[in-house]
């Protein structure tokens, strides 16, 4: 993939609100984070009534006041800490110890009001412990609570029974999700670095057989003409113009290998479409890998720039939820045609004309011997860009 597609993908990446399963890059995140789980808190609402209501002593109410604290606290270091870089194993049990012994002395101390704390217990066991821990502590959770409701004489208990083990194993597949993704998005840059390691590989190759045999024979006739120099002059200066003759050939194929290395591909630029719109949250339709048999490498390669370009301005600028591309075959009046299509639903940017962008990719497309149409098409924008898609005077077949 080009470092344009990866520089595209990144800028995606970035633009997302919060990067799940990742710390936080700054302040500004963090707090994004934090007012991600905050709402969650409305199971403190019913210890907070009983606190504010009054029916406690004075040294009760304050003791109640404390230890929700520090129950908070606890709960807000355990999931906001383990988001991206979490505590060690045994920081994180004795953390979730102290979360649950809070939770059984104050409902114990204070009355069933207090049994909702149960459920952040649970919530912390499906979120900070592996798959195979989770499995059982959620149900020791679960179960404890239960007896401390039963001893405190709590109302609906099996209702929130049924909201613990629930909300319990629904955070551990939320952190089995968040791992995938992880691990995906590690897996993905690897494959990108494998692939630019694969191209250089691939360029340092080409170099060595086009100018391994080149500049032997230009060492061997520069020898030779070494040689020959002083006693047949006209001699050497054959061997002289074989030498730039060589030398021209030698440059001519150069300049073809690094063309061919920095010329993008449709089929890697379709690729990089895919991942760029889903990073950027926008439902791609992408059509299959497209025939490009007997399309020239000028025509497909300004058909990648068109690609890219177009799903630039949609990852940027539109706004859109859903973006189709197709690549079809017609047969014009002009020949065969292969043609691009992007289409969106999003606003279409500010509108002030085409940008450099646009402009700079008609006249690639117009080198190529193709056009671009662009514009406004019912509530989205369109793109449509066409290139030959046979050699100049190669009759092709209808599509």
């Amino acid at each position: 993939m080009s470092a344009m597609t990866d520089d595209r993908i990144e800028e995606a990446r970035e633009d997302r609100l919060l990067r799940m399963g990742e710390p936080p890059r700054d302040l500004g995140e963090a707090w994004r984070k934090l007012l991600w789980i905050l709402p969650w808190l409305i199971f403190l609402s019913s210890p907070v009534r009983d606190l504010a209501a009054g029916t406690h002593t004075p040294a009760a109410t304050a003791a109640g006041w404390a230890g929700l604290a520090a129950f908070t606290g606890t709960y807000l270091a355990l999931i906001f800490r383990n988001m991206g870089r979490p505590f060690p194993p045994r920081v994180l049990l004795c953390l979730v110890a102290v979360l649950g012994v809070l939770a059984v002395v104050l409902s114990l101390t204070l009355g069933g009001a207090w049994v909702g704390l149960f459920v952040y217990v649970a919530v912390v066991c499906g979120t900070a412990f592996p798959l195979r821990v989770a499995y059982w502590t959620i149900p020791l959770t679960t179960a404890v609570m239960l007896a401390v409701g039963r001893i405190v004489g709590a109302g609906d208990m099996w209702t929130m029974v049924l909201l613990v083990l629930l909300v319990g194993f629904a955070m551990s597949g939320v952190r089995q999700l968040v791992r995938t993704t992880v691990e995906l998005r590690q897996a993905r840059a690897t494959v990108a670095q494998l692939a630019a390691n694969e191209e250089r590989l691939r360029l340092a190759r080409d170099l060595h057989d086009l100018l391994g045999h080149s500049l032997s024979l230009i060492t061997l006739k520069s020898e030779l003409a070494g040689r020959m120099l002083p006693a047949h002059p006209d001699k050497a200066a054959q061997q002289v113009a074989d030498i730039e003759q060589v030398s021209r050939q030698a440059l001519v194929d150069v300049r073809e290998a690094v063309t061919g290395y920095r010329r993008p591909r449709l089929t890697a630029e379709l690729a990089g479409a895919r991942v760029a719109l889903t990073a950027a949250g926008v439902s791609p339709g992408l059509p299959a890998e497209p025939d490009l048999t007997g399309v020239p490498e000028e025509s497909e390669a300004a058909l990648a720039w068109a690609l890219r370009e177009a799903v630039t301005n949609v990852v940027r600028h539109s706004g859109a939820r859903r973006c189709a591309v197709e690549v079809v075959r017609r047969q014009t009046l002009d020949g065969p045609m292969l043609e691009l299509s992007v289409e969106d639903d999003g606003t279409g940017g500010p509108g002030n004309g085409p940008g450099n962008g646009l402009t700079g990719l008609q006249e690639r497309l117009e080198k190529a011997g193709g056009m671009l149409e662009a514009g406004r098409a019912g509530r989205g924008f369109r793109l449509v860009a066409r290139v030959p898609a046979a050699a100049p005077g190669h009759v092709g077949s209808p599509a």
